[in-house]
């Protein structure tokens, strides 16, 4: 029982994981769904109580995933692997780590070598005082292909791991298999943007916590409670990456590396994949990358935010090994 509580705490707390990014057009939040009743503690434990799919693939993976660590440019970099095949690499987003891919890593390992890095700067990796911006993480990635000994791997990016997808993309071409990018970052801040709104995506309020929250997810009832609330401002306090995600947010905001003008550059097989819901990074952003990605395809899961692969893991798996496999994923 004990183990069992533990994995649907965890499934909650790799939800609530931050996987951040700036929208190009106006961050606003979505339409809620109907007003569901905020449950008091005794209810609250049946909100962590993971999907039998999701615990029974956390159960296979403890014995498949080896967790391991690498140097890359004299900096720790905490990585996990699983399967054998061709590569796959899985990025995550601003103030996100390895968790954020919990669902997917069983399914893909089965036909593929999977590669999921905390990113520098971000989970167990070492986390240096630089001046972040989208380039060191291109560099820091084309380290880690060395590293690890990958020679080409389709990336998987969300959020801000879209953005260093596609500049990676851009930048080393013969590197890169297929792409997909999943509610991905990447366009100039345009507009007056309010600046509460960008400080809001490294949270250090209980308020700042609520109102991320509702733009990250479509269904919000899991994090509407005080118990959830604190919980992910205490994750965020004792995760050691505030230094990290502000550089970021000053880099975007100074225009450094966005990708306006140059996905005309990526030949590659590419899949968008897209939370119709999604409230930072707002669909209009995903049809963008659609339109000036020559020949991608376009996934749409409807009653999802920004986290696809958590909030609708099974369609977001689905799509992704049928467009990985050579199919075509389903568009919507």
């Amino acid at each position: 029982m004990r183990k069992r509580l533990t994995r649907n705490l965890i499934y909650l707390m790799a939800r609530a994981t931050m996987v951040l990014s700036i929208s190009t057009v106006s961050i606003a939040q979505t339409p809620k769904p109907s007003p569901q009743p905020i449950p008091d503690a005794h209810q609250s434990l049946a909100l962590v109580r993971a999907p039998a799919a999701f615990t029974a693939a956390l159960e296979t993976q403890d014995a498949a995933i080896a967790d391991k660590y690498t140097t890359v440019f004299g900096a720790k970099i905490h990585y996990l692997e699983a399967g054998s095949g061709p590569v796959v690499i899985l990025l995550h987003g601003l103030g996100g780590s390895t968790a954020n891919w919990a669902p997917t890593i069983a399914p893909l390992a089965q036909k593929y070598r999977v590669l999921v890095p905390d990113q520098i700067g971000f989970g167990k990796s070492d986390k240096p005082m630089l001046n972040y911006r989208v380039a060191t993480l291109v560099d820091f990635l084309d380290g880690f292909y060395k590293q690890v000994g990958v020679q080409k791997a389709s990336l998987v990016g969300n959020s801000l791991g879209g953005f260093t997808a596609a500049a990676f993309a851009i930048a080393h071409p013969e590197k890169v298999d297929k792409l997909v990018l999943v509610d991905a970052a990447g366009f100039a801040v345009t507009g007056d943007i309010d600046p509460k709104v960008l400080n809001g995506l490294n949270p250090s309020t209980r308020q700042q916590v609520k109102e991320l929250l509702s733009l990250v997810f479509y269904n919000k009832q899991p994090f509407s409670s005080d118990m959830a609330v604190d919980g992910f401002l205490a994750s965020r306090v004792t995760a050691g990456d505030q230094y990290t995600i502000q550089r970021f947010i000053d880099s975007i905001g100074r225009g450094e590396d966005m990708l306006d003008g140059k996905l005309g550059a990526i030949k590659h097989p590419t899949l968008i994949i897209w939370g119709r819901e999604d409230g930072l990074t707002q669909l209009a952003m995903g049809q963008r990358f659609n339109k000036e990605i020559a020949g991608s395809q376009i996934f749409i899961i409807d009653q999802c935010g920004h986290v696809p692969q958590l909030e609708k893991p099974a369609e977001f798996n689905a799509g992704l090994l049928k467009f990985l496999s050579g199919a075509a994923a389903a568009s919507k």
